[in-house]
């Protein structure tokens, strides 16, 4: 199983701020994204552009997700 975190403008526009799931394992980081995307068709444009990080370190998208990770999207921010 794996656990995904969501922040800031993505837990509104998912409407979670985690999930687990079962499909995730043996999947690259890019595939969790794409997968996601098609899932929260209305968060698609936060989800491209979020930084993700596997088990609290940031990862590319080519990086495997193995059973217990956690996986976290964290969209750019803006402020001042």
């Amino acid at each position: 199983m794996v656990k995904i975190l969501f922040f800031a403008g993505l837990a509104e526009k998912t409407g979670k701020r985690e999930m687990q799931i079962d499909e995730g394992t043996n999947w690259q980081v890019g595939q969790l994204r794409e997968w996601l995307q098609e899932q929260y068709p209305q968060a698609k444009s936060e989800l491209s552009h979020s930084m993700i990080a596997v088990n609290e370190e940031y990862a590319t998208k080519d990086e495997w997700i193995n059973d217990q990770d956690v996986v976290a999207f964290i969209p750019p921010v803006s402020g001042g």
